[in-house]
């Protein structure tokens, strides 16, 4: 199995105290992670949306809404529940740590606390979460999308997609047999920062299923009447 890279990986500190946040993203960097800042949850939301983020450190004391409600809310989201979590507090009581490890969070760790163990305790829920995403391949039959040199395959043929395209292919593999909306395209391919009409999705989509149409791929990505788009590799491509 090929280790995790730290700069590979980036990172989402969420933190209120401006000087907690800078030391935090010094050690990260030096560690070799990218880091994503905010500085209360409702920022958090966006950068989540626009960055997709590997890891998120979480204060439970944010001026807007606690840690604990916005971990519950990522939790609940099937999108976002697979980002790990791990929250960083004052707070070092066992009712505490019971309270905010039953939020979904996936380690907790009280402060003050050495960079060393903190890089120690990502690395470590990094590899937990990472089974499926330690290789740089996402499949569907004979179509392979390759994350590290941004290249689409069709067995050994290549497939040429602009960048629009390859991340909504990449969310599509990621997520495949689901029904998405347009909004929540938008969300997860554009990011929750851009303003651009829904029907944009319909152009990218049409745009797509061209470039996958040579290959008989363009039928896994199929219209839900009402609903938005699936991706399903089950079906036909004859």
């Amino acid at each position: 199995m090929k280790a995790t890279r730290p700069m590979d990986k980036k990172v989402l500190v969420v933190e209120d105290d401006e000087a907690i946040r800078d030391m935090i993203g010094f050690n990260l960097k030096r560690g070799g992670y990218e880091v994503i800042e905010a500085g209360d949850c409702r920022t958090a939301r966006v950068r989540v949306a626009d960055h997709r983020p590997d890891l998120i450190l979480l204060d439970w004391m944010l001026p807007d809404n606690s840690g604990v409600e916005f971990a519950r809310s990522l939790n609940r989201d099937e999108l976002t529940r697979s980002i790990p979590v791990i929250m960083l507090t004052a707070r070092s009581t066992e009712d505490d740590k019971v309270r905010g490890l039953d939020s979904g969070v996936d380690d907790y760790i009280t402060k003050p606390f050495s960079a060393r163990e903190l890089l120690a305790r990502m690395r470590a829920v990094l590899r937990r979460a990472s089974p499926e995403g330690d290789g740089d391949e996402v499949t569907a039959g004979r179509l392979v999308l390759n994350l590290a040199s941004h290249r689409v395959l069709a067995g050994d043929q290549p497939i040429e997609l602009g960048p629009t395209e390859f991340r909504m292919l990449k969310f599509f593999m990621t997520h495949q047999d689901r029904v998405y909306s347009r909004a929540q395209l938008l969300d997860h391919v554009w990011g929750g920062g851009v303003y651009v009409e829904e029907r944009t999705v319909d152009v990218h989509v049409l745009r797509l299923r061209k470039a996958l149409a040579p290959h008989g791929f363009d039928k896994y990505l199929q219209t839900v009447r009402g609903a938005g788009y699936r991706f399903s590799p089950g079906a036909s491509s004859g």
